[in-house]
């Protein structure tokens, strides 16, 4: 399968005035390559430290909250605003201090698309990548979309059989018909990809994710928007593959494992090597985000190449450097964590 390896070129320091305590531990920053790029600092504002956290319930603050790093790493121009705290509930109830940080809507140093092929002719670099759930990761090339009825059994028509060109949703209105649960009928048997110059450019969105992390006594599912990427785009849930299959529809993702709806915007569904932060100094493997309970999200295998073998059933570990931290799973998988081992923080809707 080709892959866009999209590494960080240059990334934002975001030093943040607060100071992290957990059992009187002071915070650790993860340790990072130094890239010999250009950096850029910016200050952030703060209107409360994170000494305490008062809780709605017997949970507690992290042990591991003192190995969080005290500053946020993003790429250049992945958020808009300047980063800063405010108190916030999390979804277990309780009352602490979050980053409110505002994501730009489209990816900071990657190219989105392409996404559908043009032709049951194209190759492998006209189009993206589409992953089902079932482990494999597939080119959306002229060949895929001519063996839709071999993969997926009868009823697969994605293309005109007297010229070869794919039917493609290419218009905001076809956009919009098929980019939706109930996909309308007119638009069955069509592969699906949306601009974001129908919306103007990326779809900013704000979230809240908590300063210290505060771990659940049972774990919780992922069932939404989970993360941010360095790259300032959202993580998202797992893509409904049944509801676009059942459709007659293939919802085309790019070589990054994105794509655009009306809704989110372009958004992740798959870590493919995009989006990740410079190596770590310890062979670790490079971090690609934040989850919505703030701990870190980290690619699937490291240095050498390995994946972790000790991870729990939300794809975490501990370790001395990092604390609890997450690995992503494989694109073809379908997501990118089993499940949240913090109470999480929100998404503030648009005024």
């Amino acid at each position: 399968m080709k892959r866009i390896m999209c590494t960080a070129q240059t990334y934002l320091i975001i030093a943040l005035g607060v100071i992290l305590c957990a059992c009187g531990d002071s915070s650790t920053d993860a340790n990072y390559e130094e890239t010999g790029q250009e950096q850029t600092s910016t200050e952030t504002s703060t209107d409360s430290t994170t000494d305490d956290v008062e809780t709605g319930s017997e949970t507690e603050p992290d042990s591991d909250a003192s190995v969080t790093p005290s500053s946020l790493l993003f790429f250049d121009d992945a958020v808009i605003e300047t980063i800063t705290t405010q108190s916030c509930t999390l979804s277990g109830g309780t009352q602490t201090t979050c980053y409110r940080i505002t994501l730009a809507g489209e990816p900071a140093v990657d190219e989105i698309g392409p996404f559908c092929p043009p032709t049951i002719e194209s190759d492998a670099s006209q189009g993206g990548i589409w992953f089902d759930g079932s482990g494999e990761v597939y080119d959306i090339d002229g060949e895929f979309i001519s063996n839709l009825d071999q993969l997926y059994g009868d009823g697969w028509l994605l293309y005109d059989p007297s010229t070869g060109e794919v039917n493609i949703t290419d218009t905001q209105t076809a956009c919009e018909a098929a980019a939706r649960p109930n996909v309308d009928p007119a638009y069955q048997n069509y592969c699906v990809q949306c601009d974001l110059e129908y919306y103007g450019g990326g779809v900013s969105q704000t979230v809240l994710l908590p300063v210290t992390p505060v771990p659940l006594s049972t774990p919780s599912y992922v069932n939404a928007n989970m993360g941010v990427s360095l790259n300032g785009v959202i993580l998202a849930a797992q893509a409904p593959v049944d509801a676009i299959l059942s459709n007659y529809t293939i919802a085309a993702f790019d070589d990054c494992g994105g794509h655009i709806n009306p809704f989110d915007g372009y958004h992740y569904h798959a870590a493919t090597g995009c989006s990740t932060a410079s190596e770590e100094e310890d062979g670790h493997a490079s971090q690609i985000g934040y989850a919505l309970d703030g701990y870190r999200i980290y690619a699937m295998l490291d240095a050498s190449g390995y994946e972790e073998t000790d991870l729990d059933e939300c794809r975490g570990h501990t370790d001395d450097t990092r604390g609890y931290h997450y690995h992503v799973a494989s694109p073809g998988e379908n997501m990118f964590i089993g499940c949240f081992h913090g109470e999480q923080g929100e998404w503030v809707a648009s005024e």
